[in-house]
């Protein structure tokens, strides 16, 4: 018979970039996902700013826990762990999220797990469609990253196979819609103008797809620059850019280099499972594409709905949920962010590595809980 620690119910936090992100799971199963966007206030700026996003996730987390743990109907004291993205992600926004958790954690005499951005990302389709099969090949696509990773277990060990060598795919997007005159965040305005346009109408070049490129790799800077040259030449020539076939075009060169490659990686390595996360997996183009190829090459696809894509607690709750439930060692207290944390470590497990003293730290706080 399983035990209840199959469906451990955990707490995620989430502060690696713009997002903060607070979510509650049992086991595979949602039950909150609250978050609070810094999004608006970086627009003006045209990306990013880290000390900004810093900030409002100082002044986001409270509340954010807060809401989280009304909408599941849980109070702090029912949680089996506390999980929150030790890295990778801007160093001053990680610091607030495992600074916030460290104090939540050490209150309630809970164990702290620090997870791996990456690997939640991955984790987070198992509250859509169930288990992972394993192992799993995840295309992962957002701002900061382009990887191929091939996850055998989702707790203890994910390979990457291939990643971007330059610009990561979100970044080109918002790049590109800042050429456009589009505006921040890139992706879902270039989505919504490319849906009227014809991905055929230029011919931009696919990035690493010779004979002599790396299989797995990505890069996008050739692409972004020559997407640039080409507007600038209509715009020299004091021509109209067509901004819907420009977006069509441009979008149709990443998600086809994308999916190519990812399905390439599933027949190499013999996975009949292909999983896509990340921002970028929110786009429609992608989605269409991935599920075209993956049919064709008789693969099952697998991605979560555009909201679980993004930055989310839920998915650092789901990665949790999976440390606790396979027993895996919690994070020690001096636990620290690291913003390149390699996504081969799926999480930060604590010094002590026998699990008869998994929990030590955790029952050494419950004596004097502060809260007791």
């Amino acid at each position: 018979m399983a035990d209840s620690r199959d469906q451990p119910l955990v707490l995620g936090i989430e502060t690696s970039c713009d997002e903060t992100g607070v979510g509650i799971v049992h086991g595979t199963t949602l039950l909150a996902d609250a978050i609070a966007s810094s999004v608006d206030e970086h627009a003006r700026f045209g990306g990013v700013v880290p000390e900004v996003a810093s900030r409002a996730h100082l002044e986001a987390m409270v509340p954010t826990i807060d809401r989280a743990l009304k909408e599941a109907g849980v109070t702090a004291k029912d949680l089996d762990g506390i999980a929150v993205t030790a890295g990778p992600g801007l160093a001053g926004a990680l610091l607030v999220g495992v600074s916030a958790a460290k104090a939540f954690a050490y209150a309630f005499g809970k164990p702290l797990y620090g997870v791996n951005h990456l690997a939640s990302h991955i984790c987070v389709d198992q509250l859509e469609h169930g288990r992972l099969p394993e192992p799993t090949m995840a295309l992962l696509v957002s701002g900061g990253h382009s990887s191929l990773l091939l996850s055998a277990d989702i707790t203890s060990d994910v390979r990457p196979l291939g990643a971007t060598i330059d610009d990561a795919a979100g970044e080109a997007f918002d790049k590109i819609a800042r050429v456009l005159d589009l505006g921040f965040p890139g992706g879902p305005v270039i989505d919504r103008y490319a849906k009227e346009g014809d991905p055929e109408a230029i011919a931009f070049p696919r990035g690493l797809t010779g004979p002599r490129d790396p299989a797995y790799d990505f890069s996008f800077s050739g692409l972004k620059t020559s997407v640039a040259r080409w507007i600038e030449a209509k715009r020299a020539a004091g021509e109209d850019v067509p901004v819907r076939d420009v977006a069509a075009s441009f979008q149709e060169a990443v998600v086809d280099v994308l999916t190519r490659k990812a399905v390439r990686a599933c027949k190499d390595e013999g996975v009949d499972h292909l999983m896509i996360g990340g921002g970028v997996a929110a786009n429609t183009r992608l989605r269409a594409m991935a599920q075209e190829r993956c049919d064709a090459a008789g693969i099952r696809l697998r991605v979560p709905r555009p909201k679980l894509c993004t930055d989310n607690g839920a998915m650092v709750a789901a990665l949790g949920a999976e440390m606790v439930a396979r027993n895996r060692s919690a994070s020690d207290w001096d636990l620290s962010a690291d913003s390149s944390l390699p996504v081969t470590e799926p999480h930060v497990p604590g010094h002590s590595h026998s699990h008869s003293h998994d929990h030590d730290h955790v029952h050494e706080v419950s004596k004097e809980n502060l809260y007791s």
